[in-house]
This record gives structure tokens, sequence and C-alpha cells, in this order.
């Protein structure tokens, strides 16, 4: 039996009302879920790229990029390969920072792992956090014991190594 891992999903849309709904629906009709997802304008307005994360096995991602290529609005789909593709998302998180002894180890925190503080108030520092799942990760678990107020990410956004890219398919 083939294992689930994560699989990145970079697809060009026709930039349009509904492309969005119409890409969601066929992941919901199929029973896949979408992990997370980022949408964007590409170099030319008219057309968006889609960076989509899914948890499935070697056959469902090919059949999951299949399905996906026969959509109207969709203009080109590649899985990106893990080894030669540049993973990157976005977390904002909130941390108590009443003392302050705890505001100097979280902006020490801040700095061994290169993230900017993006807001300080009396109880809380706010961080912006840009690099791969696994650096997010890595600081939450030592921002936990703070005490994490909240936090939002933007899901995954990946463009292949080297001079490929997703106009070659």
């Amino acid at each position: 039996m083939n294992e689930k891992k994560n699989h990145i999903l970079s697809v060009l849309v026709e930039n349009s009302a509904g492309v969005l709904s119409q890409v969601s629906r066929m992941f919901s009709r199929k029973g896949y879920n979408i992990a997370s997802l980022a949408v964007g304008e590409t170099e030319d307005p008219a057309v968006s790229r889609m960076t989509i994360l899914v948890y499935e096995d070697e056959a469902q991602i090919e059949q999951i990029a299949s399905q996906l290529a026969k959509l109207l609005p969709v203009i080109s789909v590649r899985i990106l390969n893990r080894d030669n593709s540049i993973r990157r998302e976005l977390l904002l998180v909130k941390v108590k920072a009443d003392t302050r002894e705890t505001r100097d180890e979280i902006i020490q925190m801040a700095s061994i792992f290169r993230v900017k503080i993006v807001d300080v108030a009396h109880e809380s520092l706010t961080l912006e956090v840009t690099g791969d799942f696994g650096k997010s990760e890595a600081l939450l678990k030592l921002l936990e014991g703070f005490g994490i107020l909240e936090l939002v990410r933007t899901g995954t956004v990946a463009l292949e190594r080297g001079k490929d890219t997703i106009y070659d398919v």
C-alpha cells in the first residue's frame, strides 16, 4: 500500500471569477482534502498561480493532477518534486510577553530563527516567520511555553529550483 505524504501542486489558472470555486469543488467531489492553498497573480495579471498542498499517495496525486488539468480555466499543472523545489510559508504569531525577561527571551529566539518582530505591546510580541514548514514548527514548539495568543499561516507557496518553470510542461 502506498504511503500518504505531502505533495505540492503548482497550478496556473485563468485569473477570473469562479476559478477557485471550480478547483475546490473538484477536490470536494473526489473526496480529497486540501491541506494548504495559496493563490495569487503571476507576472501576467490574466493568470493566477495556485499552490495546493495535499496529503495523498503517489497514484492519487497523479490522478488529482490529471483531473485538475481537465478543468477549463486550468492552463498548466505541475507536481513539484520536494528535492527540486523551494517551499515557503508566512506565519504571524502573537506570544504572551508580560515581563521584561520574557520579552528578552522571545527577542533572542527571534534573532536565532531570523524572524522579524512586527508588533510590540506591553503584554505581547508578534513575530513574522518566513521559511519552510519545519522552521515554523520548531519555533512554535519553543514559543508554546510562553503562551501563544494567536497565530495565522498563509499556506505554502513553492517554485521549482533552477531554470525549469511551470511553462515547461
